[in-house]
């Protein structure tokens, strides 16, 4: 039997491995040997969407102790003196960790390592920059990502509204941070009718000063404090990020905008309440907007009183007349006019899709 090596001494950790075990799982094991015993006690880690081509993810004076690439990923066990780190990476992205004897040598280190490795896309002139909440299971912590999306410009889409929707959208793509008063963006209305697209065109009149998140899970969000924690805290898109306004988009909240949310949705409604306008915003430069199928009838009374909403629209169909306009022929336009989805798929050549009515009394509950 051959004697162990230098760095295989220097993971003080003993593994039981079986036929189930792949090499992943033992260079994960060997990577958490030093934290595990605490002779390096601290850990950092950052997680990369898109790696540049040629980053190594390994910083000055590494030394490999372990290399393994399965189909999907590969896992990279390096050490310096007093730290200790691995990258694992999958598709064009990778997260990369480091534990030290010291928080400030794990936070050096893993400045290094990831310095110059980000890979973004080239630009395109209509796109522009939004985040993307989550809690990742993975991880077992929220997470937020970046993504360049494509928005038109406002007198490009407004025609895609009916007169009444489009004056009130006027005003808002002009706010500025000195016309905000109240906090709460709220959008309602029929399915198909817009709402996510005046969003993103939104994010993109406001990208001077204001940063546009989604949040992808809000049923998560108001039943987690620690994630609504992180939410209102939020993080910094580059320098000087934290003196930006950033608003929270929320999608389909349609039992939290009830009249009886309080009893569905327990303290969900209050928490989002406290954070346009109770402690929880104070002092944080943050707006929410929402967007639900709900009529205005059966929106909480809470959510729609005078001084919490920046606005409140109603995104309703194009008359006839507009619609008719809008697709250029009379075909296919019903005499109550059309939603903005409807159109387009009557400009496709398709007819919208349909699903049979609820029955009388009963909730859909889910939209498509």
């Amino acid at each position: 039997m051959r004697a162990p090596s230098e760095a295989e001494k220097a993971l003080p950790i003993r593994l039981n491995i079986d036929d189930n075990d792949s090499p992943s799982d033992v260079v994960d094991a060997l990577f958490l040997g030093r934290f595990a015993t605490g002779e390096q006690p601290y850990a950092h880690s950052r997680s990369i969407d898109r790696v540049r081509s040629g980053a190594t993810l390994l910083p000055r004076g590494a030394t490999v102790l372990r290399s393994v690439r399965d189909e999907d990923r590969s896992a990279t066990l390096a050490e310096g003196e007093g730290w200790t780190l691995l990258v694992s990476r999958w598709n064009q992205g990778a997260d990369v960790t480091v534990t030290a004897v010291a928080a400030e040598l794990a936070e050096r280190v893993l400045g290094e390592a990831v310095e110059g490795a980000e890979d973004e896309p080239e630009p395109q002139p209509d796109d522009v920059t939004m985040g993307f909440w989550y809690f990742s299971p993975r991880r077992g912590l929220p997470h937020r990502t970046t993504r360049r999306i494509s928005a038109g410009t406002w007198q490009e889409v407004r025609g895609n509204y009916t007169a009444p929707v489009a004056e009130a959208l006027d005003g808002v793509m002009k706010v500025s941070p000195g016309d905000i008063a109240g906090r709460l963006l709220l959008l309602h209305g029929p399915p198909g009718t817009g709402k996510t697209s005046a969003l993103r065109t939104l994010a993109r009149s406001w990208q001077d000063w204001c940063q546009v998140d989604c949040v992808l899970d809000p049923e998560r969000l108001f039943s987690d404090l620690g994630y609504l924690m992180d939410i209102a805290i939020g993080e910094e898109d580059g320098p000087g990020g934290g003196g930006r306004w950033r608003l929270l988009l929320l999608e389909d909240c349609d039992e939290l905008m009830r009249g009886d949310a309080r009893h569905l949705a327990g303290q969900a409604l209050s928490r989002l309440l406290n954070l346009t306008d109770g402690l929880l915003g104070q002092g944080r430069k943050v707006l929410v907007g929402v967007t639900t199928n709900e009529d205005l009838e059966r929106l909480h009374p809470a959510v729609v009183r005078p001084g919490r909403c920046l606005a409140r629209i109603e995104v309703g169909r194009l008359t006839r007349a507009e619609a008719v306009g809008w697709l250029g022929t009379e075909e296919g336009v019903g005499r109550d006019g059309a939603t903005l989805a409807e159109l387009f798929a009557l400009r496709r050549g398709t007819g919208p899709a349909s699903v049979p009515g609820p029955a009388p009394g009963a909730d859909a509950g889910l939209y498509l």
